[in-house]
């Protein structure tokens, strides 16, 4: 999976956890999959139409209710599932599982396998503002899921991030090559 793939689909809060809910096996209608979760209705449905727009979900032709629609999984889906699911499962608990839904927070970690600058990670992010990627390496860091090191060995200090503990699970479930 690419870093753009990973930023769109990370850009809402529920689609890691339906894709692999989806990877698990619950059904692909909506009550079973909100029974698994905690996500208000509103959102988790936002959740679901931007899935299938990114072309990961599908409608089940022949199957649910046209107001209750079942949904299943597209050969890319199928794919991006299983990294869901990766992901998902290195997060123990709901409080981690917070900063995960978090638009930036696995795009930052994909990238930080290594160390890397702000000005580095900021490319790769296209989109992203400086402010947000500010506050999120902040709180990243105040988790301990990234380190963020001081490089002075050359003339004018600067600091690189990388990522740590939680944040080097969850890097080394995605895969990504940058």
């Amino acid at each position: 999976m690419d870093i753009k793939t990973l930023v769109k689909l990370t850009s809402r809060a529920w689609s890691l956890n339906i894709l692999a809910l989806m990877h698990r096996g619950v059904p692909g209608r909506q009550a079973p999959m909100l029974a698994a979760t905690s996500a208000h209705r509103t959102s988790f449905a936002a959740s679901l139409e931007h899935l299938v727009n990114l072309g990961l979900l599908e409608r089940n032709p022949g199957h649910g209710h046209p107001l209750r629609p079942e949904f299943r999984l597209t050969p890319q889906g199928v794919e991006a599932a299983a990294i869901a699911d990766r992901i998902v499962n290195a997060v123990p608990g709901d409080d981690e599982f917070a900063l995960l839904r978090r638009s930036w927070t696995v795009p930052i970690l994909a990238l930080t396998a290594t160390p890397r600058r702000f000005s580095v990670i900021k490319s790769n992010l296209a989109t992203i503002t400086d402010r947000a990627l500010a506050a999120s390496l902040h709180q990243l860091e105040a988790r301990e899921w990234l380190r963020r090191d001081i490089d002075i060995s050359i003339r004018v200090p600067f600091p690189t991030y990388r990522a740590a503990n939680l944040g080097l699970a969850i890097n080394r479930a995605i895969d990504l090559s940058v």
